[in-house]
């Protein structure tokens, strides 16, 4: 973790002062949304990721003696908490940059996700699946991995995506929420094959719970299926997209150098040199292309692997038609407080001309 001489850490500072722009010298123009209240269902989920969180260390510290890498890695994680401040100082950090900052009624997904709806942007880049749950018509992931994993960028179109699966969007969210989501725990027994094969073959949860053998799957008691699922269908979202303030403005040197330079000891020749970057970029008369931000490879299928959506964890190969996209290796790499960000939703042509933005939900 990066700090500054208080001690105070930086790191997520850096992280997103040097990936946006990257983004901006790509052509694209960023747009970032930040989480509002969560749902009152999520706050179940929310408790128990603290929970997870109390119990890391000592995990860690298991994982540090055997050298297992992989737990390391992952226990790591699950100690970082990002707080309201971090959050704070990345919208002011993104405002002194010139790069739109949205605050999102609740959930930054579904905010992005009705911008991508209504044409304001024209991708959702995430690495979180629920972006499809909530009807995102395309959705990115991978796209700010990083570069020394060389991890492909996927693209995803849901309409493509439900018909590959020979499902309605109200049977997709079914199979999400039967799948594991954030709103309610999932059936235990029932993972992404079973519930694929129960959606399919009953059609909705109401025609699975009349049906199902429940003692071999036992329902949670007063399980919220239908309150996840209007969550996903109606979410709490800003439809008054007009008065976003979505359009990028020079950048505030003084203020950039007294946040990052004064306030946060970076360097301040690297931080001047950034903000000419971003001058650059701003002035550009052409846009970059999708083969600038990353290299193009062969379209194949693949299986979706998801936090929120389990279902896509083991699907066959054949389910998904996906475009994938390798990046360079100078693609920056996600600060490491924030590896649970809410999604990066982008406003691109796919392998033609940047002509529209870039919107990233926290």
């Amino acid at each position: 973790m990066l700090t500054n001489e208080a001690g105070e850490v930086t790191s997520h500072l850096q992280g997103m002062f040097t990936r946006t722009i990257r983004l901006l010298e790509a052509g694209m123009e960023p747009i970032y949304v930040f989480d509002g209240h969560p749902p009152d269902l999520k706050k179940k989920v929310l408790v128990k990721r603290y929970s997870k969180r109390a119990n890391a260390t000592e995990d860690l510290h298991q994982a540090i003696e055997t050298g297992n890498k992989d737990d390391i890695e992952k226990f790591s994680k699950r100690m970082v908490k990002v707080t309201k401040q971090h959050n704070e100082d990345c919208k002011r950090l993104l405002r002194l940059m010139g790069v739109p900052v949205i605050e999102a009624p609740s959930e930054a997904e579904a905010q992005c996700a009705a911008l991508c709806k209504s044409g304001k942007v024209y991708a959702v880049a995430s690495e979180d699946m629920d972006s499809l749950t909530f009807g995102a018509p395309r959705f990115l992931r991978h796209l700010m991995g990083p570069g020394s994993r060389k991890v492909p960028v996927l693209e995803f179109e849901v309409g493509k995506v439900l018909e590959e699966l020979n499902l309605t969007m109200d049977q997709f969210i079914d199979l999400c929420i039967l799948s594991g989501c954030d709103y309610c725990e999932s059936i235990r027994g029932i993972g992404g094959q079973t519930a694929l094969k129960l959606i399919r073959q009953q059609g909705s949860i109401e025609h699975i719970l009349q049906n199902i053998n429940k003692e071999r799957y036992p329902i949670p008691d007063d399980w919220p299926y239908e309150e996840a699922r209007y969550l996903f269908k109606e979410p709490l979202v800003c439809t008054n997209i007009e008065q976003f303030e979505m359009k990028r403005s020079a950048p505030d040197d003084e203020g950039l150098i007294t946040f990052l330079v004064t306030e946060n000891g970076f360097n301040s020749d690297r931080v001047t040199k950034a903000i000419e970057k971003i001058k650059a970029a701003k002035n550009k008369s052409s846009q970059g292309q999708l083969e600038s931000f990353s290299k193009s490879v062969a379209n194949i299928s693949i299986p979706i692997k998801t936090k929120a959506t389990k279902s896509m964890l083991q699907f066959p190969k054949s389910m998904f038609n996906s475009k994938i996209f390798s990046p360079q290796d100078s693609i920056c790499s996600r600060p490491k407080g924030f590896s649970s960000m809410a999604p990066l939703y982008l406003h691109f042509k796919h392998s033609m001309v940047f002509s529209r933005g870039v919107c990233y939900g926290i």
